[in-house]
């Protein structure tokens, strides 16, 4: 009977699309059905007599584990689990994981744990190209107002909690609107396009985001980092803007394509009186129309103290 069910079993296993497996307690397979090399192109005699350790990534090991454990207390293991594979080319394959444990039909004993793993590697990459368009700006490529909105929130409070300090610059392109009336809307995304792209090289530290505000404004948060540095960073965005010698006969301020910015530091210290990152905004804001005010292709900056005492108080 169990030599029956066996056979019925690879029967089955091997006619089934998805990958299906028998390991032992401790995990190593003792099969593998021959769909893994279509999968993963591991051939089954390659698999088994190995453990999760030869063929997960090690930063997913965690997760089996975790797996691992439900599956002991409770004999089967409801949700899939989702964890990265090694292919035999070098590559990794996203893979849904149910498992169940397998007991013999006669003694009811233990005999092992039957695994069904499916590849899932499109729809992990459909869901990630997704994230970052739910993220990302479709013109500049650069983070939208919803990832600005989330970044500027996360890092006023962790510099609150730190007492340190951050900034933010606004970038308004000067004249945009006569930009776009005399050479039309086209040339006036390609010029939107170039202008973000110049700004995030100017930038440098891969840590700092660069948003597409609204409009023609970008922003650009810095954390951890003092007026000086930020004015600084300013300066290198403002003339790699001018750089790019795109003309604008429309521009008061130049023949080129030219920014002004507005650059706000907080530093978070007890005592002071700015609450929320609204204010660092209305600072940068506030210094952006100084800058335009002034005469554009400049530079403004503004300090302000935030309260440490915010987030005690929520």
């Amino acid at each position: 009977m169990a030599e029956r069910n066996e056979i019925n079993f690879q029967f089955l296993a091997e006619q089934n699309v998805d990958m299906i497996c028998m390991v032992g307690l401790d995990l190593v397979m003792n099969y593998v059905s021959p769909s893994c090399h279509r999968i993963l192109g591991w051939t089954p005699e390659e698999m088994c007599g190995k453990g999760p350790d030869a063929f997960v990534l090690p930063e997913d090991l965690p997760v089996v584990a975790a797996a691992h454990e439900r599956l002991l207390v409770h004999g089967v293991d409801e949700s899939p689990t989702t964890i990265r594979m090694r292919r035999k080319d070098g590559t990794f394959a996203w893979m849904d994981i149910n498992a169940r444990i397998a007991k013999d039909r006669e003694s009811d004993e233990v005999n092992g744990i039957v695994i069904t793993m499916r590849d899932a590697t499109e729809r992990k990459l459909q869901e990630e190209e997704l994230e970052t368009l739910a993220f990302r700006d479709s013109l500049t490529g650069l983070a939208n107002r919803r990832s600005f909105d989330q970044v500027l929130e996360r890092e006023w409070r962790r510099t609150l909690r730190e007492g340190g300090q951050m900034s933010l610059i606004l970038l308004d392109i000067d004249h945009f609107k006569q930009f776009n009336d005399q050479y039309g809307h086209i040339f006036g995304d390609d010029c939107l396009r170039a202008v973000a792209y110049a700004v995030r090289g100017a930038v440098g530290r891969a840590t700092d985001v660069v948003a597409r505000y609204g409009g023609e404004e970008i922003a650009i948060i810095l954390s951890g980092t003092d007026s000086d540095g930020a004015i600084a960073v300013a300066e290198n965005v403002r003339a790699s803007v001018e750089a790019l010698r795109l003309p604008h006969k429309g521009n008061l301020a130049s023949e080129w394509v030219t920014a002004s910015l507005g650059v706000a530091t907080a530093l978070a210290r007890h005592g002071g009186t700015m609450k929320m990152p609204e204010s660092l905004l209305l600072a940068a804001d506030s210094a952006l129309y100084k800058a335009k005010h002034e005469g554009r292709n400049r530079i403004a900056a503004s300090h302000l103290l935030a309260s440490q005492g915010e987030l005690s108080q929520e």
